[in-house]
């Protein structure tokens, strides 16, 4: 089944081209894109996918060291000993040899086996990563334009709060004025002790 190419890949794609991509899943910072957000099942995916290229990569890499020490060891045996073996009077050293001997086409075909693989994991590996990276730059995107809607509506409630604000902060300091005015109205008019009788009729009502 042929993968449905998006418009992100025909946009992204060629400008991956030739591109040297890091790692994503040894990058620290790339793993913190998806702290809060539950992950894609794409994106686990891939990670998986990578991180088992990776360990191959590893593994033949090192066990490509080891047989490589493991033949120069071999071959060493038959060089210090080349004398024996060439008299062939030791059957011992001459069994030696051709175990070593052995051994080393078997190194050898190893060997070769692990320089296919070390040739073919990098391209697979970039293939993935850049895939993950794909996969990663249109999640964030997406995230990207979710928030910006979201943004959009915060900034329209802020700006409408904002007016609210200010048309209740009018509001009140008319009414503390008038309140105000009021209350010395009142004062002048039946004065301090009527006042002062009211207020505390007024309070013990209201409380």
């Amino acid at each position: 089944m042929a993968k449905t190419i998006s418009k992100k890949d025909e946009v992204f794609k060629p400008a991956l081209a030739g591109k040297r991509i890091p790692l994503l899943t040894l990058d620290h910072k790339w793993h913190q894109l998806f702290t809060q957000t539950q992950p894609d099942h794409n994106i686990l995916r891939l990670e998986n996918e990578l991180n088992e290229l990776l360990k191959r990569q590893g593994k033949a890499k090192s066990e490509t060291d080891k047989i490589k020490a493991l033949k120069r060891q071999l071959m060493h045996e038959i060089v210090e000993h080349a004398d024996e073996f060439s008299m062939g009077n030791d059957q011992k050293a001459q069994k030696k040899a051709e175990e070593n001997t052995r051994l080393i086409g078997e190194c050898n075909e190893k060997l070769e086996g692990y320089a296919d693989e070390l040739l073919d994991l990098p391209r697979e590996i970039d293939r993935v990563n850049k895939e993950l990276m794909l996969c990663t730059m249109e999640i964030c995107y997406d995230r990207i334009q979710k928030n910006e809607v979201e943004i959009a509506q915060a900034a329209e409630w802020i700006n409408k709060t904002r007016v609210e604000l200010k048309e209740r902060l009018v509001q009140k300091q008319e009414q503390e004025t008038m309140n105000q005015e009021l209350y010395s109205y009142m004062h002048d008019i039946f004065g301090a002790e009527v006042i002062e009788m009211f207020d505390m009729k007024f309070h013990k009502e209201t409380t």
